[in-house]
């Protein structure tokens, strides 16, 4: 085995990271208006700076820019697209943790006109980002996947006048996202990973029940948000490098789907077009790694086996374990490793310390480095 030179990297690692005190402390300056847009940035900046430092002096091949400009990790996305608007509704999301559960009540947005978009979303923080890294780093763009417009409000929350046909909503979806994905790529972009929950909260039989609640076909979802996907890449860029990651929701350490990827793995594996898939197997939820049988041969598999929802560091001999477990399923050569999610989905960030990422983020790259040289 041996190294790999295109993404996903042997370790590598989902995208967003704990946010340092300074920067929180900025952005809720800026959000009592104690300091300016230019000001915040400048925070942002130095901010940025350091994360990617930390990855570089970590091991990885990859880094992001820990999506420190974000509020959370889709929505600041979502909203930037054509044709969506805030609602004055609030959702209502119940997450579950070791202590009990934990309420989340984020507002809620709605399809009102024609989806489109009118500028490359994210380019400035891409430009800059890009500018930082050095040649043994390949920057790497996350943004949510088409899926997140639709899943978290369904059909009640796209306007039937501007869209008495969903087929409609998703043409332009895709037609939007193939745009921004192009635009990215126009930037220099090599490594873009689309983050979709829906594919992972699916196998759970009570997402399942809601999505058939809200009018949905729940044996059929999945696969409307892949043909979705690959509408949106069909003309991709040569060169880039598309990774999708599977989450089954990260919010101050807690979660919300459980259930492995029996039901989905399938026309995940095998008709969604991507190059490497970002899958959670850190604890009993995420279940066997079974489904994994079916991926094809040209496609990698980036096993999630470090949790990043507690700071209880994994031993390398418990990941060896796990790998050799999972290449009963699928090669050797096709796997890599990561941790199960982003350290901070949102800007709260999961319960552990800087310190304890960065031992994660540096026992990934250990583990890895015994395990494929």
């Amino acid at each position: 085995m041996t190294p790999r030179e295109t993404p996903p990297f042997r370790a590598d690692h989902v995208g967003s990271l704990l946010r340092p005190p300074a920067l929180r402390t900025a952005r809720e300056r800026r959000s009592e208006n104690e300091i300016t847009a230019v000001e915040l940035r400048t925070v942002e900046d130095e901010a940025i700076r350091e994360v990617v430092e930390l990855q570089r002096s970590a091991g990885l091949r990859s880094a992001t820019d820990g999506e420190f400009r974000r509020g959370s990790w889709h929505m600041d996305f979502i909203y930037r697209l054509r044709g969506i608007g805030k609602s004055d509704e609030q959702l209502h999301v119940t997450f579950h943790n070791e202590q009990g559960d934990l309420e989340f009540s984020p507002s809620a947005f709605r399809v009102n006109d024609r989806i489109g978009l009118n500028e490359v979303v994210f380019a400035d923080d891409f430009t800059y980002l890009k500018s930082i890294v050095d040649d043994s780093v390949t920057p790497k763009q996350t943004i949510p996947s088409p899926s997140m417009v639709y899943y978290r409000g369904g059909r009640a929350a796209v306007d039937e006048t501007a869209y008495p046909d969903l087929e409609e909503f998703y043409a332009d979806l895709a037609t939007a996202y193939a745009q921004q994905i192009a635009g990215m790529a126009g930037l220099g972009c090599t490594y873009l990973q689309l983050d979709d929950t829906s594919l992972a909260y699916l196998n759970d039989p009570e997402q399942r029940a809601m999505v058939a609640r809200a009018g949905g076909d729940p044996d059929k979802q999945h696969v409307r948000n892949i043909a979705t996907m690959n509408a949106a890449l069909r003309d991709r860029p040569d060169g880039l490098r598309v990774t999708t990651h599977l989450c089954r929701g990260n919010f101050r350490s807690s979660w919300i789907a459980t259930g492995g990827y029996d039901f989905v793995a399938d026309a995940l594996f095998n008709e969604l077009n991507v190059d490497g898939y970002f899958l959670e197997f850190d604890d009993e939820r995420s279940g066997g790694f079974e489904p994994l049988r079916f991926v094809p041969k040209g496609k990698q598999v980036v096993l999630g086996l470090v949790t990043t929802k507690r700071g209880e560091l994994e031993t390398v001999d418990s990941l060896r374990a796990r790998v050799d477990a999972a290449a009963k399923y699928v090669d050797l050569d096709q796997l890599c490793l990561s941790p199960q999610c982003g350290f901070s989905s949102t800007e709260e960030g999961n319960d552990l310390t800087l310190d304890e990422q960065k031992a994660k983020l540096e026992r990934i790259v250990e583990t890895a480095a015994l395990i494929w040289g």
